[in-house]
């Protein structure tokens, strides 16, 4: 997890001085500012004073003191000064080194007055606890230190520390299933959902569809097709602010039914196209085209489902059929890839390929193809990488395809029987950013 608590700026004393100055220009995404001192005054005893932005207006500086030295305790307040005293009895000298520890709350926060805490000791002197307030709302751009006639001793160290939101050590936004490694928060919907950034925030989106259902084997040679794979679409460096974003999830398609889009807000992704049977020979298109039936039905178009076409194009087109014996393949589902793969007279297509994204923080296939089935003895088509479900033979069903992957359903075998269509595998979202 990230470094909440950050050196900014370090100055070591090598000539005395009256003054130390740390200048803030630059710097940015902390809530809070720590000065840490340590080291003691050239002559006599001295306390150390702070001043913001060189203002040195007498009305608009108050604080708060408590000290002790063991034996007896005191407090008091202090109305209007040109500015604040980190330290009472725990005051620098020549011979105990002093510690002072500020914590500055809010300082680039332009609505509120500047408040501040301070603690210091030193082994003779004894210790004190001091607020402060600074009545201006203007953010800090400096910090000032002086010890009035007295000069910081050679040695002296002053430490400026940024202290971020301790929310930034945590997931910037809410969402998913949560997950994290050295660079990334990940949110994975495998469900809608809502992702709502606690802050803008610039990220990486995945959307992949639900894939098409796979065709049945319905009669003799007419065996079912592959469906098509769900649209997949990488949308790189989406610049978000902190409000909700709806998460859909496509799911998949049943027997020879299309697939549904995913999206996240407006970005969309296309359902799979249906796997083409008997009935409805042809394959449907969508994100990625479903296969045509055995005995020559065509496939169906890719990247041109119900979201429209894009570039680069979500899917391949499905393969047609095969209209010659003995095994009539059945057409393959296309998938994010590539094209569904070409149905012989022995076997059913194998499913297009689907493509590989590391928007997870490992790298998975997404969006393969359904293989098409075949008749009797012949061998179904292999799924397409990327969750593809592989195509039946004879009269056994197509297999599904694999859920959150978006692969299209295989296709059903026949032998006079029906095997039935495998389902088409539903979409996924996933969203990424650095920490």
């Amino acid at each position: 997890m990230p470094n909440t608590y950050t050196e900014l700026r370090r100055t070591v004393v090598g000539t005395a001085t009256s003054s130390v100055t740390f200048d803030l220009t630059g710097i940015s995404g902390y809530t809070d500012l720590r000065v840490v001192i340590n080291g003691a005054c050239d002559t006599g005893a001295a306390n150390v004073l702070m001043r913001y932005n060189n203002d040195s207006t007498s009305t608009l500086y108050s604080a708060t003191w408590l000290t002790g030295d063991g034996a007896s305790a005191t407090s008091g307040r202090n109305g209007t000064q040109n500015q604040i005293i980190l330290n009472y009895y725990g005051y620098l000298d020549t011979t105990y080194r002093t510690n002072v520890l500020v914590d500055i709350f809010q300082y680039a926060n332009t609505n509120v007055f500047k408040t501040n805490i301070s603690r210091a000791n030193n082994a003779a002197n004894g210790t004190s606890a001091n607020t402060g307030l600074w009545r201006n709302t203007a953010a800090i751009t400096s910090i000032t230190f002086v010890t009035g006639s007295n000069n910081f001793a050679v040695g002296t160290t002053f430490s400026l520390y940024g202290i971020a939101n301790a929310d930034q050590g945590a997931a910037k936004a809410t969402g998913g299933i949560i997950t994290e490694d050295s660079q990334y928060w990940y949110h994975t919907f495998g469900a809608s959902g809502t992702f709502i950034p606690k802050q803008s925030l610039t990220c990486d989106v995945l959307v992949v569809a639900g894939g098409g259902g796979g065709g049945s084997g319905l009669v003799a040679t007419d065996v079912g097709a592959g469906g098509g794979a769900g649209g997949f679409r990488e949308f790189a460096s989406q610049v978000l602010t902190a409000t909700n974003y709806n998460v859909v999830i496509g799911g998949g398609g049943g027997n020879s039914v299309n697939g549904n889009n995913s999206s996240f807000d407006t970005l969309t992704a296309s359902g799979g196209g249906r796997g083409g049977q008997n009935s409805n020979g042809a394959g449907g298109s969508g994100g990625s085209g479903g296969g045509g039936r055995g005995v020559a039905g065509t496939g169906g178009a890719g990247g041109s489902g119900n979201a429209g076409n894009y570039t680069p194009v979500e899917g391949y087109a499905g393969s047609q059929g095969n209209n010659s014996g003995p095994n009539y393949g059945g057409g393959a589902g296309g998938g994010a890839a590539a094209v569904g793969g070409a149905a012989s007279s022995t076997s059913g297509g194998a499913g297009g390929a689907g493509k590989t994204s590391s928007y997870s923080g490992t790298a998975n296939s997404y969006a393969g193809g359904g293989g098409g089935g075949v008749y009797l003895g012949g061998s179904g088509g292999a799924g397409g990488a990327g969750g593809g479900g592989a195509g039946g033979n004879a009269a056994s069903n197509g297999t599904a395809g694999t859920a959150n992957r978006g692969g299209g359903g295989g296709g059903g075998g026949s032998n006079g029987a029906s095997g039935t269509g495998g389902a088409g595998g539903s979409g996924i979202v996933i969203v990424r950013y650095a920490k």
